[in-house]
């Protein structure tokens, strides 16, 4: 039987570093040792006052912990181990480099004022779970093991759960679903 250390070394180098770089500064901001306001993506700081960690940090924060925190973290367990193991597989600089455009692009669109939200972390994980749904579209999914479905769409039916829960759609739109 493996242990959860071995399960923790069995995993790929940039699924394994973004899920660590997540889980810690979530913990750091559980234990208050910084406030969630000096990591937050504010252009108007990162332009006049040249706080430029604010454009790399605030992809690592994916909120307090919580339950939307676990499913987060077992996304990018899932969805970005699977695509580092699969379609990545031996081509490490190309699954970063579609971190890195994927981060890039986050940060265009969030620079509009209808999309502008504080922290990508989450939309980067849904970037991760829309690239691996194109990867494997014929994988069946279950969601909350009532439903099984093509996962061709799992992003749809994520946003589509999301507003019936309330959530603002603009938000929605740049993968903010705090």
């Amino acid at each position: 039987m493996s242990t959860p250390a071995d399960y923790y070394r069995s995993l790929p180098p940039v699924s394994k570093t973004y899920g660590v770089l997540c889980l810690m500064t979530s913990a750091a901001y559980y234990l208050q040792l910084y406030d969630a306001k000096n990591i937050a993506l504010f252009y108007g700081l990162v332009f006049k006052r040249l706080q430029i960690w604010r454009l790399i940090t605030n992809f690592f924060f994916l909120g307090p912990f919580s339950l939307p925190f676990a499913i987060r973290l077992i996304m990018i367990a899932k969805y970005g181990v699977s695509l580092e193991r699969g379609p990545f597989d031996k081509r490490t600089a190309d699954y970063v480099w579609m971190f890195i455009f994927g981060a890039l692009s986050l940060l265009v669109i969030t620079f509009v004022p209808f999309f502008r939200v504080r922290f990508l972390g989450v939309s980067l994980v849904y970037m991760i779970t829309y690239v691996w749904s194109r990867e494997f579209p014929n994988a069946r999914i279950s969601i909350y093991g009532v439903v099984s479905l093509k996962d061709t769409y799992i992003t749809s039916y994520q946003y589509f759960i999301l507003l019936l829960v309330g959530k603002s759609s603009s938000k929605l739109l740049s993968g903010y679903t705090k």
